[in-house]
């Protein structure tokens, strides 16, 4: 058996200490831990009884405000006016009978007065009002009303034959959250989606201990986050970890008293080595003079040359349509028609004292040709060109912001066939459509075309690189995607895997070769056959979601991983729920064609639905007039003001599309299946030799009783349970129609009532629904 010799003794003895010392830091940190939770837990229990206590109020308050409308929506004079239909009277005597409304009105159960006055009525009380007639109950939402945030309450009066709404302040609300004593944590009110209140850290939101109280009377929900309490040592709760740290502390006190008692009956002397060890490029004038030298002598052989001519034909009037320039190349678009359209532009931007403008082109095989007599009649006219070279709309539309020239053109045929070509134009900030266009011809037809003294000079850049590092530098996944993109061979396929994997995406490509021929399908996603390979790929490779672009990138298509394709209504939806949780009220702006479900769904998030004609150009002249966040059409064009620059753009859409889903534990289809859906149809094309003169018609025969008829852009009719449309399209010789309703009963009955008000105006009108 080992004896214990003297030294080894010696230095277990000298270990104590250490080991004391060792055990009293553990139970110290251990008693910090159980301190950490202590306080943690009591942040909790401060932060639930605020929320409880904040739900609490807000839900009495709004009782007492609830019972105060109840009572004088069922005053006599009120329910007596309604039932005799004199909204006008029963008005005045909701006002009378309900002391501290703003703007108290009654209206009968058909909205059509309200409807029609939209958006002077306001979206909120039109939401609000649709919502209690629905339900047969009150309704309360907080939204814009005369332009401030308010609290609009709807009842029913006279057992649903009439509405009524008013507004009240909603400060006492919002303010019982904003000045609530958060604790440490984050209390948030929601209306859906959108943030109507909110006090404390707000980065508790992604990661904090969430608990809810439900607003009584309303929709709303006040959520708390609080500090997760992180557990002790050993995964201990509080006390357990208290325990913990007692004893380890006890633990070395006993140590460091043996060793004081071990220490008194003898001393060990230690050797001296033991001891010690304890102890111890700017251009010149000549330059410039010669560079305006040339380009006066340029300019001078150009007129020269010019003169020599009887001068070119003019252009086809009918190129010039209502959203951009379009036509076929070799018989409506060559090189000197590209050379007048670049003057005429060049003279317009010389009327409003602009001088430098951006060009970029789609793949297409007729873009280069097109991009030089373009050139040329922009530099006639003085201007100065910064080409991009082959580049998607979107990039042509942020080279206007990036290099501050307020000026660009995109020559680009978008979706259309290989030989068409066109050009999308910007000017001053303002996307040319409608007079603006036609007004290029006029300058042209009527000789009135600037002719400089010196050509304007042309500067190669590649902006590509900036446009990803933008994007990338606002969005990034919360986790990593897998994303099939399609981009039909056109210009989009490569900035837009780009832009894709910068934010944090995994692309699988498909089509993204540039090939001006489009030799696999059509760059259409509208079409449906047109995702037939992307949604066949996305379901192969088990991919998150599927993103298709069409020739020039500015719209967006999307196929989930159960192969669905999403319609671009549903998507403006999910859009607009992430648009007005963070700018509440917000007004978005849609396109006819868009689904009947959108309004009620932007109103009942406390946004501002408006309803608008189609097209590009008209929906970015309409968002900027409006100062709208959002705007989107069926088509696939989205348009973010919100952290973007409001043009359309379908690589930047597919990038916010991917960070909303990313921030979702769900797949897509999933989310998708919280957006309303009802049985609906895409668009369907009837062709017809004078679309406009037809829609006109058609509007002056009328009858599509019991509907509200829309004419803002063709004709639409919304009925409760369903709706159609025709309108004339601005870029084919066609009608172009869409149905939707709650059944396929339903919307077969529209259908069938459409194709007869159609057949009254031309009855061998060839209809395939």
């Amino acid at each position: 058996m080992k004896t214990l010799s003297l030294g080894d003794a010696g230095s277990m003895k000298r270990m104590l200490p250490l080991l004391a010392i060792v055990l009293v830091l553990l139970g110290a940190w251990a008693g910090w831990s159980a301190v950490r939770q202590w306080r943690e837990s009591g942040q909790t229990a401060q932060l639930a009884a605020s929320r409880d206590g904040v739900a609490n109020a807000a839900s009495s308050a709004l009782a007492k405000q609830l019972a105060v409308a109840q009572k004088a929506a069922q005053a006599p004079a009120v329910i007596a006016a309604a039932q005799a239909n004199d909204v006008a009277t029963a008005s005045q005597a909701l006002a009378t009978a309900w002391p501290g409304s703003e703007h108290a009105e009654v209206m009968a159960a058909d909205l059509q007065a309200m409807m029609a006055a939209l958006p002077a009525s306001g979206y909120g009380r039109a939401g609000v009002a649709q919502t209690a007639l629905a339900n047969g109950k009150p309704a309360v939402v907080i939204a814009r009303d005369g332009g401030q945030p308010k609290l609009l309450i709807a009842l029913p009066v006279a057992g649903g034959a009439a509405v009524a709404v008013a507004a009240q302040p909603a400060k006492a609300l919002t303010d019982a959250v904003a000045k609530a004593d958060a604790g440490g944590g984050y209390l948030v009110l929601k209306q859906a989606d959108a943030t109507l209140a909110q006090t404390g850290d707000k980065g508790l939101e992604s990661e904090g201990e969430k608990s809810s109280a439900p607003i009584k009377g309303s929709d709303w929900t006040l959520l708390a986050y609080a500090t997760q309490v992180e557990p002790g040592p050993l995964g201990f709760g509080r006390v357990m970890t208290a325990i913990l740290a007692l004893l380890l502390v006890g633990a070395g006190i006993a140590l460091l008293w043996l060793r004081q008692r071990a220490a008194k009956p003898e001393t060990v002397v230690e050797d001296e080595a033991t001891a010690a060890a304890t102890d111890s490029d700017e251009p010149t004038v000549g330059d410039l003079t010669a560079q305006n030298q040339a380009a006066a002598a340029e300019a001078a052989a150009t007129k020269a040359e010019a003169a020599k001519t009887d001068g070119p034909a003019l252009p086809d009037p009918g190129i010039f349509r209502a959203y951009d320039i379009r036509g076929i190349v070799g018989k409506t678009l060559s090189v000197d028609v590209a050379r007048q359209i670049g003057q005429s532009i060049g003279t317009l931007m010389h009327e409003n004292g602009l001088y430098d403008i951006v060009i970029g082109r789609d793949g297409r095989l007729s873009g280069p040709d097109l991009v030089s007599g373009l050139t040329e009649g922009l530099r006639r006219a003085g201007r100065n060109v910064i080409s991009i070279g082959l580049a998607p709309t979107p990039l042509v539309y942020f080279g206007a912001y990036h290099l501050r020239t307020g000026c660009c053109v995109a020559v680009t045929g978008s979706h259309n066939p290989p030989d068409y070509n066109g050009f999308k134009i910007v000017v001053g900030g303002e996307t040319l459509s409608g007079a603006t266009i036609t007004a290029l011809y006029t300058r042209i037809a009527e000789g009135t075309l600037y002719e400089a003294e010196q050509l304007g000079r042309v500067e190669e850049r590649d902006i590509s690189d900036d446009y990803v590092n933008r994007i990338a530098s606002d969005i990034r996944l919360e986790r990593p995607l897998d994303v099939v993109v399609d981009a039909g061979n056109g210009v989009a396929g490569d900035l837009g895997p780009r832009v894709l994997e910068a934010i944090g995406a995994n692309v699988f490509p498909l089509f993204c070769e540039i090939d001006g021929n489009f030799p696999n399908h059509h760059p259409d996603p509208s079409e449906p056959h047109n995702l037939e390979d992307l949604r066949h790929i996305v379901q192969t490779r088990k991919a998150d979601l599927g993103v298709a672009f069409d020739g020039d990138g500015d719209r967006l298509g999307v196929i989930t991983p159960e192969g669905h394709n999403i319609f671009p209504d549903r998507m403006l939806m999910l859009f607009a729920a992430d648009v007005l949780e963070r700018n509440p009220g917000a007004i978005i702006v849609y396109d006819v064609k868009c689904t009947g479900a959108l309004a009620p769904y932007i109103m009942g998030r406390g946004g501002s639905p408006l309803m608008w004609k189609t097209g590009h150009s008209l929906i970015k002249s309409k968002m900027r007039e409006e100062e709208a966040e959002l705007a989107g059409e069926m088509s696939g064009h989205f348009f973010f003001m919100e952290r973007w620059y409001g043009f359309d753009d379908g690589i930047y859409s597919a990038a916010r599309l991917l960070e909303i889903l990313a921030r979702r534990s769900e797949d897509a289809d999933a989310v998708f299946a919280e957006i309303p859906e009802s049985i609906s149809t895409p668009e369907i094309k009837v062709p017809v030799a004078d679309p406009h003169a037809f829609v006109e018609k058609l509007v002056a025969n009328g009858g599509f009783d019991g509907a509200r008829v829309t004419t803002l852009d063709g004709v639409r009719a919304d009925w409760s349970d369903g709706w159609g449309l025709v309108r004339a399209s601005n870029t084919t010789p066609v009608l172009v129609l869409r149905f939707e309703a709650n059944t396929q009963e339903r919307l077969e009955e529209v259908q069938a009532l459409f194709r007869s008000r159609l057949r009254a105006v031309d009855p061998a009108l060839e209809l395939t629904f």
